[in-house]
């Protein structure tokens, strides 16, 4: 199951999203089986202001348990987080599904 993880930093979060993203880095690094994408979201300024994660697991609970360790989340820095179920058509300019 693909699911889209849109998360936005709190207000005056930059300082401590920074402080903390080489250990976001580390996170994502041993998490590199279930990402099939991952970036920063940026403000019209070009500040980071959230994250954008496209992320395969076999259910929701496994993406639960993944959220409730990653870094961003223990430490406040992401805010709002809505999460969607993705169906997959295109990946790498590739039909994939039907």
């Amino acid at each position: 199951m693909k699911f889209v993880i849109r998360a936005i930093d709190g207000e005056g979060k930059l300082e401590k999203r920074m402080e903390v993203r080489p250990f976001h880095f580390e996170g994502m690094d041993r998490m590199k089986e279930h990402l099939v994408c991952a970036g920063g979201l940026l403000d019209d300024a070009g500040n980071l202001k959230g994250s954008l994660l496209v992320m395969d697991f076999q259910n929701r609970q496994e993406l639960d348990e993944y959220l409730a360790h990653e870094i961003y989340v223990v430490e406040h820095v992401w805010e709002q987080i809505s999460i969607d179920q993705m169906n997959v058509a295109y990946l790498d300019g590739k039909k994939v599904t039907q």
